[in-house]
């Protein structure tokens, strides 16, 4: 099966600086815990990778984390902005933000593509949007077949992706309950992969419908970690704290509050730890 290690060292072993990681999750099953551990490391100068990035990338740009952000939609479901996004695109702050921005459907193309080992995606999309203009990273091509035009996109190939899941077995399948996004996709995409999951168990056994087991892989390491996903929730286990994400929106706005929340909540680096510990 694939190693089952502690989160601190799964993530010291598979990420370095300057990597590219996606962490992947839709409303629910959002790998809160391991971008934590990423803060904790001092990990910097990463490409950070997602469809639609909410609180944890806003934390994790907030705390210095990313260089660049490959993203479609980012914001607070239901509340509003991404504060810590926002300072960082347009103050630099606390350093500046490449962006590369893409459709729902490019970045799931563009998983795919990497999932299936080929360079480029094609789909119909980005049609009546600026993006094609915005940045090269999106191509109009024309099918050799008919003669329509269509949109290609990169192969979304992560150095590590992370997700979370309910459960996994000792034999290293895992199991997704409820909504899912492109965690699959991601998986097989990228190069090495972290799943963290709230239970190791003997047997996996689906609860009910809209359950997706993810085969062992060796390229894969599972961390058991309870509560992995909060405060979004994981179906079946918890729900999500919606009070959190409203009062995200005060916290962040203001840059000393938003230190001083991720400080009190030891989600800094650990140099930092150690300072503050003077």
């Amino acid at each position: 099966m694939p190693e089952a290690v502690s989160l601190a060292t799964a993530i010291k072993t598979l990420l370095r600086p300057g990597q590219s990681v996606a962490l992947e999750g839709f409303t629910h099953l959002i790998p809160y815990a391991a971008g934590h551990e990423i803060i904790r490391q001092g990990l910097t100068g990463l490409t950070l990778i997602r469809m639609t990035p909410d609180l944890l990338y806003d934390q994790m740009i907030g705390m210095g984390c990313a260089r660049k952000l490959i993203f479609s939609w980012g914001g607070n479901p239901g509340v509003g902005s991404l504060h810590r996004f926002r300072d960082a695109i347009e103050n630099a702050w606390p350093r500046p933000l490449e962006i590369e921005e893409h459709s729902h459907a490019g970045m799931a193309c563009g998983y795919e593509a990497g999932a299936s080992g080929l360079p480029f995606g094609v789909l119909r999309g980005y049609v009546g949007t600026d993006l094609i203009r915005q940045h090269q990273r999106v191509r109009r091509i024309e099918c050799p077949f008919t003669g329509e035009k269509l949109a290609a996109v990169p192969a979304l190939r992560p150095d590590v992706a992370i997700v979370h899941a309910q459960r996994a077995d000792r034999r290293g399948n895992v199991l997704f309950e409820g909504i899912v996004g492109v965690q699959k996709e991601c998986l097989y995409a990228a190069r090495r992969s972290l799943v963290t999951v709230e239970k190791i168990v003997d047997e996996l056994t689906p609860s009910g419908r809209m359950a997706t087991i993810v085969p062992a892989s060796p390229a894969m390491t599972i961390c058991e970690v309870p509560f992995g996903a909060v405060p979004s929730y994981a179906q079946g286990c918890y729900p999500r704290s919606n009070a959190f994400y409203i009062a995200w929106d005060g916290i962040s706005r203001d840059r000393d509050r938003f230190r001083a929340w991720m400080e009190a909540h030891g989600i800094v680096p650990e140099c930092r730890v150690e300072e503050l510990s003077r």
